[in-house]
């Protein structure tokens, strides 16, 4: 059984940011979970631009208001607290950030725990277990 705080996350390896955003990572693949699960805040007036060639996300909004537009189709959605959007196409997507968002992912394959967003908005791919 895993059990762990937030708090004993704070200020580890887990505790990853980039410019506008803190991605907690309660669970990575060394959990030998079969998915990562991270704790990510972006701050107000952020614009992401990001594709996840190597993974699969799915975001659930705690707190905050932002909108996200799927560049293929140029279609924009709200998020709001109590909205999951899955990007299960490795869609290109833009999160514009209205108020400080709180939001709990879920990527699979599990991360490793440093990845920060290359310059396509991207994570590396993630190497199986064992390697």
């Amino acid at each position: 059984m895993i059990v762990r705080t937030l708090e004993q996350v704070a200020g580890t390896d887990r505790d990853v940011a980039g410019e506008g955003w803190r991605s907690r990572r309660l669970l990575l693949r060394r959990d030998e979970m079969g998915f990562s699960l991270h704790d990510t805040t972006v701050e107000a007036g952020s614009v992401l631009r990001l594709q996840y060639m190597h993974h699969l996300e799915a975001c659930y909004c705690l707190e905050g208001e932002a909108e996200i537009t799927d560049e293929a189709t140029g279609i924009a959605q709200p998020i709001r607290p109590g909205t999951i959007y899955a990007l299960d196409q490795h869609d290109r997507h833009t999160l514009r950030v209205e108020s400080d968002l709180h939001l709990v992912c879920v990527f699979n394959p599990a991360l490793t725990g440093g990845e920060t967003h290359d310059a396509d908005g991207s994570f590396p791919p993630s190497e199986p277990p064992g390697e």
